[in-house]
């Protein structure tokens, strides 16, 4: 039995990364919701094909990395070209305030809790 992304030929994985080890962006971790901007191209690498069409609804990295087969450091990397050249966006969902149906930002939870704390004084 083989594990898709751990069995994979190095050659193969050194390849789609064009020989990087490491993300050009810190951007993103296991949980980070990526998002896709734009539609695939023609020309466009295979993966970064698959990533846009998976990522047409908020997709986090480490399911990202699942449905492509791979390991998450070389989904990472290949996140990082794509955020470079502005065809995804990424947040954090810590990060990212819920909205509403109707489009309109909650706040955070501490700005809530710190207002809460400051009508108790009063």
């Amino acid at each position: 039995m083989t594990r898709a992304g751990r069995d994979d030929d190095p050659d193969r994985l050194y390849t789609l990364t064009g020989g990087r080890s490491r993300p050009a962006s810190d951007e993103f971790d296991l949980v980070t919701l990526v998002v896709a901007e734009c539609e695939p191209t023609p020309g466009m690498q295979s993966e970064h094909a698959a990533i846009l069409r998976i990522c047409r609804t908020p997709t986090a990295v480490v399911e990202l990395s699942a449905d492509l087969g791979l390991p998450v450091g070389i989904t990472k990397i290949l996140l990082s070209d794509l955020l470079a050249a502005g065809r995804i966006t990424a947040r954090h969902p810590r990060y990212a305030p819920p909205r509403t149906p109707g489009g309109v930002r909650f706040a955070d939870p501490e700005t809530l809790e710190k207002v809460l704390v400051g009508l108790r004084d009063l």
